[in-house]
């Protein structure tokens, strides 16, 4: 492994590169590399990307705001006990949080339905069996990974998937508030609530930009793709009034299953981004009559 290139220390689902694993890497250039998938996977993505960054029809503001930065694919080395040790490709992207000193992340699923049509039975099968295990079913959103910083860098929570793959409801709603908490341990303050989720650029302000598109757009069908959120803990922490004084990023991210819209709204993904955007609104609502009520 090039001694410039690192496996991200914000990363909060998917496989982590180690010494003989395969795994995204950094290299402090602000690129984040993504070892193309085994399969039709990883040519999916990869033609969907490259499709995606000239499209006509995406709204410049769309693509930049919400979407990784497509920067081609290139041949890296790999791990000796690692692909036969031979070169392989990665697809190369904006990292989604250089820049920010002190990154909390929450990586979330959308959809209640994660494969995409003509997905073999046995696939199928294994994503109903996951979908109806975890919130996807339920809520058409699952939190798939989430890690939470101190204003001085240090690990606050960082749940492993086991905890995260068999909490309901209430526990996602956990989850979300001790996301913009600033108490270590178990404690669940919501005090960053109005800055991270709320205000001009906060995650509910971008989540509804988003969502204005998908009420329109009939071009693709996202299917098991995330959204991705991170702000700065230090920035948060200082009292950066609004989300933009917290760093707030929201971003779509994994396309391996994307298909063609065929001029067919996508519902799937709509609906999971409503019922997430219902939750955060009502954290936001609570937490704002919280403070209201302890400042009378």
């Amino acid at each position: 492994m090039a001694s410039d290139l690192r496996p991200p220390e914000h990363q909060v689902a998917g496989h982590r590169a180690s010494t003989d694993k395969l795994g995204p890497l950094v290299d402090g250039t602000g690129l984040f590399y993504k070892p193309l998938q085994a399969g039709d996977r990883g040519e999916h993505e990869l033609a969907f990307y490259t499709a995606f960054a000239a499209h006509p029809a995406v709204p410049p503001r769309v693509r930049d705001a919400f979407f990784p930065r497509f920067h081609g694919m290139r041949l890296l080395p790999t791990p000796a006990r690692s692909a036969g040790g031979e070169p392989y490709p990665h697809i190369v992207l904006d990292d989604l949080l250089a820049g920010i000193p002190s990154p909390c992340v929450a990586d979330v699923k959308i959809g209640a339905c994660t494969w995409p049509p003509r997905s073999p039975d046995a696939y199928v099968a294994k994503c109903v069996a996951k979908d109806r295990e975890t919130t996807s079913a339920l809520l058409g959103f699952r939190v798939s990974g989430v890690r939470v910083v101190d204003a001085a860098g240090a690990d606050v929570w960082r749940p492993d998937r086991s905890e995260l793959k068999g909490i309901d409801a209430a526990g996602v709603r956990r989850v979300l508030r001790r996301y913009v908490s600033t108490g270590g341990g178990d404690g669940i303050d919501c005090a960053l609530a109005a800055k991270v989720y709320g205000g001009e650029g906060g995650v509910l302000a971008q989540l509804r930009e988003l969502k204005a598109w998908f009420e329109e757009q009939t071009l693709f069908h996202f299917y098991s793709a995330s959204i991705l959120f991170g702000y700065d803990a230090i920035a948060a922490a200082a009292g950066g009034g609004g989300g933009g004084g917290a760093g707030v990023r929201v971003k779509l991210v994994d396309f391996a299953h994307v298909d063609e819209g065929e001029g067919v709204i996508d519902h799937n993904f709509l609906g999971g981004l409503c019922s997430l955007i219902k939750f955060i609104d009502g954290i936001v609502v609570e937490a704002s009559e919280k403070s209201a009520s302890g400042a009378s």
